[in-house]
């Protein structure tokens, strides 16, 4: 049976607010393993290559900023149809139209403070996921 991986980040404001637990748990809770896990501080400039994809949107400098504003926590998770399941499981990026259930709905504060990154395809996972944790 193949497995499907997919790469996630908690964002600087849930680590702040302390909800590394409760978002993990809700992760495995979804039938996620969590196979590649690390906290870290982003410089500005690492948040810029990461976000590199969105340099010339009016947001960019923002999200740099925010980014790089506290640690993050992020993770390579494993289950099948990982990066759809994923993305079901964080809800939609405004809170507000998030269902409940969904990490969004119980631990985002805004669109832009949302809790956690989910990729938004198997390419960008691997991407995303090497950008962490590659050797």
């Amino acid at each position: 049976m193949a497995t499907n991986r997919t790469f996630t980040m908690i964002k600087p404001d849930a680590v702040k607010d302390n909800h590394i637990g409760g978002i993990l748990g809700m992760i495995e809770a979804g039938g996620f393993r969590i196979v590649e896990l690390q906290k870290v501080s982003l410089t500005p400039e690492r948040a810029g290559q990461f976000y590199a994809v969105h340099k010339e949107r009016p947001f960019y400098n923002d999200l740099v900023q925010y980014m790089s504003s506290g640690p993050i926590v992020a993770a390579i998770l494993e289950k099948d149809n990982a990066v759809a399941d994923f993305r079901t499981l964080i809800g939609a990026t405004n809170p507000a139209n998030a269902e409940e259930g969904t990490i969004r709905k119980k631990y985002a504060k805004s669109i832009e403070a949302n809790a956690v990154h989910g990729s938004d395809s198997d390419e960008n996972a691997q991407i995303e996921g090497d950008f962490y944790f590659s050797k």
